[in-house]
């Protein structure tokens, strides 16, 4: 997959390692990236250039990508180049980072951004989720599809404990993406059993959040709390 990080900063230039270690053809833009910046990540392409300008995206034929990350620490600059790839070049996905949590209301289809990314929400997200034992921590949304991950820790008193993932009776709109279980990720399968303090990773509508905390954790959903910082 041939993938475009719009900004060589330290995130950028993370994803863009991480992209290529699992195989993906990236090209970096930066307008400011100096000579050490580009050897700290020798396998990527690069360019020199704003990333603002049509100019610019079109010499970087766009076109031809899958996916634009948008990660500068300038959250106008993520948005203008969400839009351009949007509605210019006809990208499949945009993803775009927010630097200003009080920003996070414009990185949406309106704007182009497919999936905002707010480090600060992540964050608060996380330490929320470190003392919230059955109640739902909303990380992100996905913003053309109208769909949340959420995290809920299965509290040792619930109904689902020694039930196998194949055997969870979750609302239609949920899905199970993952568990972490003594900090490890494990991808779920039929056969695993939900274990006490297992942290569940799942997709949901946000209408369908409180019934699915309900059912793993055996309380009645106006008991359910949702946690969503930023908010």
């Amino acid at each position: 997959m041939r993938v475009v990080v719009v900004g060589a900063g330290s995130v950028g230039r993370s994803i863009a390692r991480e992209l290529i270690l699992r195989g993906h053809q990236v090209l970096i833009i930066d307008k400011y990236a100096e000579e050490a910046r580009t050897r700290s990540v020798p396998d990527a392409s690069w360019l020199l250039a704003d990333a603002c300008e049509i100019s610019t995206l079109r010499e970087a034929r766009l076109e031809d990508c899958e996916v634009v990350v948008c990660a500068t620490g300038d959250d106008k600059v993520n948005l203008v180049v969400s839009l351009l790839a949007k509605t210019e070049f006809g990208i499949n996905r945009t993803v775009a980072r927010v630097n200003n949590p009080k920003n996070e209301w414009m990185f949406d289809e309106a704007w182009g951004v497919d999936v905002a990314v707010s480090t600060p929400r992540l964050m608060t997200a996380l330490v929320e989720e470190a003392v919230s034992v059955g109640d739902l921590v909303r990380l992100f949304q996905f913003q053309q599809g109208k769909a949340t991950m959420v995290e809920i820790t299965v509290p040792a008193d619930s109904p689902n404990v020694g039930v196998a993932v194949g055997q969870l009776e979750l609302p239609p709109e949920c899905v199970l993406v993952g568990i972490i279980r003594d900090e490890v990720p494990i991808p779920p399968s039929p056969y695993d059993a939900i274990e006490a303090l297992d942290e569940l990773l799942l997709l949901a509508t946000p209408e369908a959040e409180q019934s699915l905390g309900a059912v793993l954790t055996g309380r009645p959903a106006d008991q359910i709390r949702t946690h969503s910082p930023g908010d």
